[in-house]
């Protein structure tokens, strides 16, 4: 059943009013159709396309996407643990373009905001009404000593589903039994899923069935465990015991790709496969645009529309922003409909909604058939800061096979939900 606009954003009275019947746009009364360009094809973006043509289908709206097909960041993990394939988290974009969006594959590398035009590498050009950005995060390879283009070849990071996911699983099925997997992990906020402690599990749980004299290595850049700490450690326990060895406040200063070696403040530890997640700000095509806090590296919003707070008619969703929600798949997903809604509004000369609501999901497998949760209620107060009213948050009491099985039927509703399949 298609979501009515109104039932996802609970309407406040004064947008009621705003939304009369006489509220004609510039648009309905030129007989133009607005058009909307969103950069970016995720969680994010995919959403917000499929929910501007479902909520008000006389939209042009063209997604500009460097990749022929959508990879699901979440449920990646599980290709590092041997438990799914690529291809099982791959999709194309057909149900997008039946729903009459329209989806160009091509590379974005400037902006006209004040003529409302975007520039793409090969030469085509795209107007707008609206702008919608949607690149997810950048990783700062600069910020690690070595991580450079020659040790990136080696080095995966396994961040952004896809090719490195692939070449990091054959790492892992390469390395001898006994050997050394070392994950690094970066300082929050960082881009979740794939999540860095489900990760730890999930090759754990590929060492405990085919490689049990291995060990996996934590360098958490973080002072403990982030999410969900309990879970983890009691799962860690009862299925990896002696296996995994956490090491918290270990921010790497260096790697040598050739040795296969982080370097630490006070020591180094050497990998048989190393795993070194960088960290992350907006994505690249947010400075290009000039929507980038360059000392935040993050990008400030309205969270009534999520247009930025410097550039208008830009709206920015998913990981980019600068948010205390989690920068997930199912809030990318929440984010794409509060965009979708608050454009509808304002593309009609209406006030988008004042108060809207939204979820986040977030499973994490801990072995090959158990599971846990956390969940969250977020609700944008009087002063337009996102808040947890209470009772409004959830956490798994314990893993449990039934949680896996959630968990799958969340991520085959999230891809339908985002992709119209």
């Amino acid at each position: 059943m298609a979501i009515n606009r109104r039932d996802f954003l609970k309407v406040s009275a004064g947008a009621v009013g705003a939304a009369s019947l006489s509220s004609l746009s510039n648009f309905a009364i030129a007989g133009a159709n607005p058009k909307v360009v969103i950069v970016g094809g995720g969680f994010g973006g995919a959403t917000c396309a499929r929910y501007l043509k479902l909520w008000d289908p006389k939209i042009e709206v063209t997604v500009i996407e460097m990749n022929d097909k959508f990879v699901s960041c979440p449920f990646s993990n599980t290709v590092l643990g041997g438990i799914n394939k690529l291809e099982d988290l791959t999709f194309s974009y057909n149900g997008l373009k039946k729903a009459g969006v329209k989806v160009v594959k091509d590379e974005v590398v400037g902006f006209d905001t004040a003529a409302r035009v975007v520039k793409c590498k090969s030469g085509k050009t795209f107007s707008y009404d609206r702008l919608v950005l949607s690149g997810g995060i950048e990783l700062r390879f600069d910020l690690i000593e070595g991580y450079d283009a020659k040790a990136q070849k080696t080095v995966m990071h396994a961040w952004k589903a896809g090719p490195q996911t692939a070449t990091l699983r054959k790492q892992l099925e390469a390395m001898p039994d006994g050997g050394v997997y070392v994950l690094s992990i970066p300082g929050m906020p960082y881009r979740c899923p794939p999540g860095p402690y489900e990760r730890v599990s999930m090759v754990a749980n590929y060492f405990k069935t085919k490689k049990p004299k291995s060990k996996v290595i934590v360098l958490d850049s973080n002072a403990d465990i982030v999410s969900k700490k309990g879970l983890f450690l009691t799962a860690w326990k009862k299925h990896y015991e002696g296996m995994i060895d956490y090491r918290p406040n270990s921010k790497p200063v260096r790697i040598d790709a050739a040795k296969k070696t982080v370097v630490l403040d006070v020591d180094d530890v050497k990998a048989d496969v190393l795993n070194v997640v960088p960290p992350m700000r907006a994505h690249g095509i947010t400075a290009i645009a000039g929507v980038r806090d360059d000392k935040d590296n993050w990008c400030s919003v309205d969270f009534r529309t999520l247009e930025s707070k410097v550039a208008p008619n830009v709206h920015i969703i998913g990981d980019s922003i600068s948010a205390p929600t989690p920068k997930s798949g199912s809030m990318a997903n929440n984010y794409g409909k509060v965009c979708a809604a608050a454009i509808v509004e304002l593309l009609n000369g209406r006030e988008a909604e004042k108060v809207p609501v939204i979820t986040n999901t977030c499973f994490s497998a801990t072995s090959s058939n158990s599971a846990i949760h956390v969940a969250a209620v977020w609700r944008l107060n009087a002063e337009g800061k996102w808040e947890t009213p209470k009772g409004a948050t959830g956490v798994s009491k314990e893993e449990s096979e039934l949680e896996w099985h959630y968990m799958e039927s969340w991520a085959k509703n999230i891809w339908a939900d985002t992709l119209a399949l």
